[in-house]
């Protein structure tokens, strides 16, 4: 039997705060936005290029197993952030960064990179997003890849349920 966690998404009240425990100058603040705001990959982030920005989208090209996808460009994004990229900052780096952020926030201790890619999801479902496109948002081949999202936060559905009965 495979088990299957749920992911560990960060949710709209953290990344604010993990944004305030990174240092002002540092560059992990772009990737943590391209991660939560566009739901990208911290490998798609490495990537992007100023070409890559556009008005209101990004264009990512050859994601995860060569697929190429458009993505929303984050809200908050400045012209002068498409100038910073690529971010020069390693991958081990970044992660890293992330972590002593997620700690010093207090945040929960299992976050990950990939966690602001998974809130992205997660916030698109809570939303109201049709599943179809947060699957291709996500870059997902298979819709049950994106249907973890509707389970990602147990405790809101043992809260609707106590609305309801």
């Amino acid at each position: 039997m495979t088990i299957k966690k749920l992911p560990k998404a960060v949710i709209p009240e953290e990344f604010p705060l993990i944004i305030k425990a990174t240092r002002k100058e540092d560059e992990s603040k772009l990737a943590f936005l391209l991660a939560y705001g566009a739901g990208l990959r911290l490998a798609e982030v490495k990537a992007l290029k100023p070409e890559n920005i556009q008005e209101k989208t990004i264009m990512v090209w050859s994601g995860k197993g060569g697929k190429d996808r458009v993505v929303p460009r984050p809200k908050g994004w400045k012209d002068w952030m498409t100038k910073k990229l690529p971010i020069k900052k390693s991958t081990r780096s970044l992660q890293r960064n992330f972590k002593t952020a997620c700690k010093k926030a207090k945040l929960n201790p299992l976050y990950t990179f990939h966690s602001l890619r998974h809130g992205f999801a997660t916030r698109l479902i809570e939303s109201g997003v049709p599943i179809s496109h947060v699957q291709s948002l996500m870059g997902h081949s298979d819709i049950s890849t994106t249907g973890i999202y509707l389970k990602a936060r147990p405790m809101d559905a043992l809260k609707s349920y106590e609305e309801f009965f």
